[in-house]
């Protein structure tokens, strides 16, 4: 698994009604959206609720809650998901350690992995 690859340098932003960050799949193939058992995400080693995060890709946004019966999209190899975090007035200036893991069912495995990767980011004025 790539997870030192999960979270893309230099994309931290606030957004509408919150803060968001780039992520990868840390998985060798792409899966479908409701084979993405969960998503978590820290901020200075604060857990975020999960009600509070939103997945974005190719301009679709989903709940986790709606991630779980979507089976007509998909998170590709490779490409660059938007991690929403519903925060007001989002994060102020600076640098931040963010933390993001996923929880993914792959058919094959026994398991269910979980692959999680940190990294500190800064958030310009």
């Amino acid at each position: 698994m790539m997870d030192n690859k999960m979270i893309i340098e230099g994309s931290l932003e606030n957004v509408d009604g919150g803060f968001a960050f780039q992520g990868r799949l840390p998985y060798y193939r792409g899966l479908g959206l409701s084979m993405v058992e969960d998503i978590e995400v820290s901020v200075d080693g604060e857990p975020v609720a999960r009600e509070a995060i939103r997945f974005s890709v190719r301009g679709k946004t989903y709940t986790l809650d709606e991630m779980e019966t979507v089976y007509d999209d998909r998170w590709n190899f490779g490409e660059k998901a938007t991690i929403i975090v519903l925060k007001d007035g989002g994060l102020k200036p600076g640098s931040y350690r963010i933390g993001f893991g996923t929880r993914l069912r792959i058919s094959y495995l026994p398991m269910v992995p979980t692959t999680r990767d940190t990294k500190e980011l800064a958030l310009a004025a």
